[in-house]
């Protein structure tokens, strides 16, 4: 089932207004996850393979903008940029990769909350959350992914841990700010990659296909913040996933703005908040899942969720209420239990 003439809307959390999203290519993507998943699955294959996200991503982010100084201002203006929050001046993005990874003055521009028990958004995105949990009224299990096959099917000690908990989850699209921070403070346990494709996160695709985020390629973080300094709520799994024209998901923490970025591994200290990797580029996935009854999360996104004014094609797919809030990095999204 594909939804081609309908739109999919979503909660501006700052505002509380509904806003309309002008999803990008969103005729081919549903041409793409309909006729051609059907009837020329070799095609299918080939367009959310690797080699083709880079590809596309090449095409769409390496050419030079045209005009220089006035397509970078054209470029800049069609995507919401605010050049203020940028750390380059607006005549230095001259390509749209460099506008995508793009560095903002984060800590002006995304202030987070001083209570150390805070859990906060690790992108700029558009936010849902669901449970594991049967008896939950969030109970979305399996909707969006697999839960095993998320985390990895030999990783059966991160299932058991995870098992009957919370999740968060995060969809970036191409004009947002593409680094990912850190959601909780606490220390690295296990870092690993799982192979993949490059399945689209337009919704449209997403509720087309089976569990579409446990297919792509990913990042698994797996966090212990019950340690000296940490936030205290158990183990974190942060997920970061890869979607149509992303080449690469680079790690690169930092403490001090991003200068002199490290790759993670375990034992590592990671603090709330600090950029911890960058999307090179297309739109793309954060996954968070949290240990049973740990967190609490924010009541405005869990209200946004349930609204019947806004048309969603979660909702339309799903036949009951779930609506995306777009919040910022750093922005308060839970707190611990």
């Amino acid at each position: 089932m594909t939804y081609p003439h309908i739109l999919h809307q979503y909660i501006d959390r700052e505002t509380s207004h509904v806003a309309t999203e002008h999803l990008i290519a969103d005729p081919l993507i549903n041409r793409l996850y309909s006729k051609a998943r059907e009837n020329a699955p070799a095609l299918f294959k080939a367009a959310t393979s690797s080699r083709m996200s880079a590809i596309l991503g090449f095409l769409n982010f390496d050419i030079p903008l045209i005009g220089r100084h006035r397509g970078n201002a054209d470029r800049i203006r069609a995507m919401g940029i605010d050049p203020a929050e940028c750390q380059d001046r607006p005549e230095n993005l001259n390509t749209a990769r460099k506008l995508f990874e793009r560095k903002i003055r984060y800590r002006q521009y995304r202030p987070m909350p001083q209570e150390a028990d805070r859990i906060v958004s690790p992108a700029d995105a558009r936010m849902i959350v669901g449970s594991f949990d049967c008896q939950n009224a969030l109970f979305l299990k399996e909707k969006f992914f697999s839960f095993n096959e998320l985390l990895g099917e030999d990783k059966n000690q991160w299932a058991t841990a995870f098992d009957g908990g919370e999740f968060a989850l995060f969809r970036l699209t191409p004009d947002k700010y593409h680094f990912n921070h850190v959601p909780v403070s606490g220390r690295v346990k296990e870092i690993y990659t799982i192979d993949g494709r490059c399945h689209s996160c337009n919704p449209g695709a997403v509720v087309s296909m089976v569990t579409p985020f446990s297919k792509n390629r990913r990042v698994v973080t797996i966090i212990d913040t019950n340690v000296l300094g940490g936030t205290g709520i158990g183990l974190v799994a942060m997920i970061e996933i890869v979607a149509m024209m992303i080449g690469d998901i680079v790690q690169c923490y930092s403490t001090h703005g991003y200068d002199d970025p490290l790759d993670l591994s375990p034992g590592m200290f990671l603090e709330r908040g600090c950029p911890k990797s960058l999307y090179r580029p297309g739109s793309s996935v954060d996954v968070l899942i949290f240990q049973r009854d740990r967190v609490a999360f924010s009541a405005d996104i869990l209200a946004n969720m349930r609204r019947r004014d806004v048309t969603s094609r979660y909702t339309l797919h799903f036949r009951s209420p779930l609506v995306e809030t777009d919040l910022k990095v750093r922005s308060e999204i839970a707190r611990k239990v």
